[in-house]
Order: structure tokens, then sequence, then C-alpha cells
């Protein structure tokens, strides 16, 4: 899973992904105006994963991977005539979109619009995010109408004509204002949609920066903003980052004394699982315990083939037992002395936790 975190110039990104990441990238009061992203990758928490460890306290314990990239500061205007292409090619990369606006005055941080404004901050970008999608969509339908002047064979033209009538449905969308992922698209026009870099299409995930005030009631101060996988969270940036960097025994105290449950990144990484349509199934054994990401409603052969290509290609049966059936059991030994492992076809739809053996044979 790949997120890319946008916002304004001095909007505190580099906050957040020094929060969500563990890191100590120097945040500034001024932006640099330089294109720049860095990356992180980040063990996804998962305490379930530590559960199998101990159990069967293997050489390796593999937790599933996020990445999150910082942008550099999309300033307003910056899609007119499109985005530069090392910008939209990063963004077109990711798997969704992390937008974080600021919710908070610093005087010591001026803000690059004048004031504090999270609904106009975030119609800025998501104006920015829309021109480049129309500039994309109108260069398309251009260069379709131009292919189906010419002729050609009644195959490509079926499909030149199928392409356009959606990028035409594509274009009446982003007029009218509306992100692309509002849209009821089939996976086969998806599909037909992966490589043109439509920015509006991506899952988004706003994240408030609320400063020092309370996380849980920022979001009702927020605009009235509704949109198909879209998820709002709000997070108090500054002392999330000083969590992310103490050891996990001092984090955890002072998580206590400020009442707050858990670290913001076990919230976001788990509300982009959501938002992404994502889920975790592991493998466990002496050697490595280790979690997988695959969409829900993935397979059996599928997260063989997430595993490895091979275990796809002579995929036989998938031994399955659920995470909590195991625990409940206490070892795998006495699960399989209970009759509580089955076997699965390649058709069967794998259910977050569960415990895969794959049986194949090439």
């Amino acid at each position: 899973m790949h997120i890319a975190i946008i916002g304004l110039p001095n909007s505190t990104k580099t906050t957040i992904f020094n929060a969500l990441t563990r890191g100590n990238l120097e945040t500034a009061a001024f932006s640099s105006g330089h294109f720049d992203v860095h990356s992180a990758v980040v063990d996804v928490p998962d305490a379930r994963v530590d559960r199998l460890s101990a159990m069967f306290e293997p050489r390796k314990t593999t937790y599933a991977k996020v990445t999150y990239a910082d942008i550099a500061g999309l300033a307003k205007g910056v899609g007119e005539g499109g985005l530069s292409g090392p910008l939209l090619n990063t963004l077109s990369q990711s798997d969704a979109l992390l937008h974080v606006i600021r919710a908070f005055e610093d005087p010591d941080v001026p803000h690059t619009e004048g004031s504090v404004d999270p609904c106009r901050d975030l119609a800025i970008i998501d104006g920015e995010l829309l021109l480049s999608d129309m500039i994309i969509i109108e260069r398309r339908i251009e260069r379709l109408q131009a292919q189906l002047k010419k002729g050609g064979d009644k195959q490509a033209k079926a499909r030149d004509e199928a392409e356009l009538a959606l990028f035409l449905r594509l274009n009446e969308t982003v007029n009218a204002g509306a992100p692309l992922r509002d849209m009821d698209l089939t996976p086969a026009e998806l599909k037909m949609l992966r490589n043109y870099g439509l920015l509006t299409l991506k899952p988004l995930l706003v994240v408030l920066n609320v400063g020092d005030a309370p996380a849980d009631t920022a979001i009702e101060t927020l605009c009235d903003y509704r949109h198909r996988r879209t998820t709002i969270a709000a997070l108090q940036g500054r002392l999330e980052m000083e969590l992310a960097q103490m050891p996990p025994e001092e984090a955890a105290e002072f998580l206590s004394g400020y009442g707050i449950s858990e670290p913001g990144l076990n919230r976001i990484i788990r509300m982009s699982y959501s938002l992404l349509g994502l889920h975790s199934f592991f493998t466990v054994g002496e050697d490595e315990v280790r979690a997988w990401t695959i969409p829900v409603g993935a397979h059996a052969v599928d997260a063989a083939g997430v595993i490895h290509t091979d275990l796809a290609r002579g995929f036989i049966r998938a031994e399955v037992i659920a995470y909590d059936a195991l625990i409940a059991a206490g070892s795998m030994a006495a699960a399989k002395q209970k009759g509580l492992l089955r076997l699965e076809g390649k058709e069967y739809v794998v259910q977050n936790g569960d415990i895969l053996n794959i049986r194949f044979n090439i």
C-alpha cells in the first residue's frame, strides 16, 4: 500500500509524515518551493501478528507494510496547464491520497492564504486535482475523436468508441465539480483508466491537524464534505509526532496521561485499509510469522499469488484456520486435534485474519 501525503505549503504535512512514520524530517515555517518527495516504509501495527509470533516463536516476524510519501506543498494554481510530469507521476503511482489540512493558529507559521480555514484549503487542493483531471480527460477525448475520424479496423474502432463514451462521462463529472471517485465505474472501466493518472479517482483520506485542540470534536467543524471512498480524521499532529519518536514504554505512559487510547499511526493505517478495501491474512511456522495484505473478496489462489507466483500457478488446496479459532485452541497441534483446520479450493474467499498454508505442486 502506497499513500501520498499532499497539502498546501505549511499545511504541516511533514509533521503528520513524521507522526505516521516515526521519522524526524525537519519541519519548517516556510516551503522550500522545490519539488521534493520523502518516503518511508512503516510496519502495520497488528496485535494478531504479535500473538502469533509469541505462539510459534519463529526466526523472523514480518508485519504488513505501508509506504508514505511526503510530497512538496501544492501551491494554489499548481494545476493550471496540467501538473508537472514528476509530480503527476508520483501522485498517480499512489494507491490513495492523504490530504493534510492545518486547523490551528500558529503565529510562527504563516498560512499561505493569510488565515486558517480548513474548508477553503480543502476546496483549493480539490480544485487543483480536478483541474489536472480535466486537462487529461479533454486531451484524451480530442485524441480519441481524431483517431475515430481516421477510421481503422472494426475492433479498434469499437474499443475507441467505448473509451470515448467513458471519457465523455468523466468529463461531465469533473465539469460539474465532482471528483471521479463519486462515479459508478465497473472493474473493466477502472482497469481502462488505470494508466491515465486521474487523481480525483483515487481514495482520499483527509487529515485535520488540530494542533493542541481535542481531536474528537474537530471533524464536526469541517464543512459538509461527503464523497465516496473518502474518510476524514483528526490528529494532534505535534503530540503524535513526539509520541512516535518515544520508546514504546514511554509512549504508552504518555498516551495514558493524555487519555489517548492508541497512537494516531494505528488509527490512520486502519482507516487506510478500510478506505482501500484491504485486509490481512497470515502465514505461520518456525521460520516466519508473516502478515500479507490482499483486497477484501480476494480468493485463496489470489492470496497464494501474493505469497509467490509459483504457489498460485501450482495451487492445489489451501489449509485454512481462522485466527480466533487458533488462539482459542491454544496451538496448531490442538487445533488439528479438534478438526478446526479445513481444506479450501481456489474460489474460497479469504477472510480477515485467516491463517493459510498453501498446498501446491509445480
